[in-house]
């Protein structure tokens, strides 16, 4: 069965962002260029502008991937009285799958990149906003603080990962 030309294309551009997340990770964004990312998606650098115009293009929609994915995640839990367990589950589980995506999140909060930065902050607003209302659904007390406090810990359990400090996980 022989794929269509926006099927492939879209492949290709999945692969690329594939690509992206673990030379991003592996070289940080400042150090990855994109003829790094063209070899470890098996392609030519050109074909990197085919889709994205820049490098810094290219991280942003590796970021908005990562992002979603959590957020995807964690909307499908049902709320209960165990959705921080839950909760925490999942996260655990996005982490042992998708390593990779969690050092490109830790390595955006440091990114000065205007656009960088603004993508992060939406982001993680975002992720802050679903889960106050996750908690407020659930009847969790105080919880815009709750939130906060389970997000830092998510934070902390990025660190752990991208240190390779696993004594130090909760």
């Amino acid at each position: 069965m022989k794929e269509n030309g926006s099927t492939t294309s879209q492949t290709r551009k999945e692969e690329i962002l594939k690509a992206a997340v673990q030379v991003f990770a592996r070289l940080g964004f400042y150090k990855a260029t994109t003829a790094d990312i063209a070899a470890s998606a098996s392609i030519s650098q050109p074909y990197v502008f085919k889709f994205f115009k820049s490098k810094e293009e290219l991280f942003l929609a590796a970021l908005e991937e990562a992002f979603e994915r959590i957020q995807s995640e964690f909307e499908k839990i049902q709320v209960g009285e165990d959705l921080q367990k839950q909760m925490i589950s999942a996260y655990e589980q996005l982490m042992i799958d998708f390593p990779d995506e969690i050092h490109l999140q830790t390595q955006a909060f440091g990114i000065s990149e205007p656009s960088i930065r603004q993508k992060t902050q939406e982001s993680f607003l975002q992720l802050y906003i679903m889960v106050v209302k996750k908690f407020t659904s659930a009847g969790i007390p105080d919880p815009e603080m709750t939130a906060k406090v389970f997000l830092a810990k998510g934070i902390f359990c990025n660190l752990t990962l991208v240190l390779d400090l696993p004594e130090l996980k909760f």
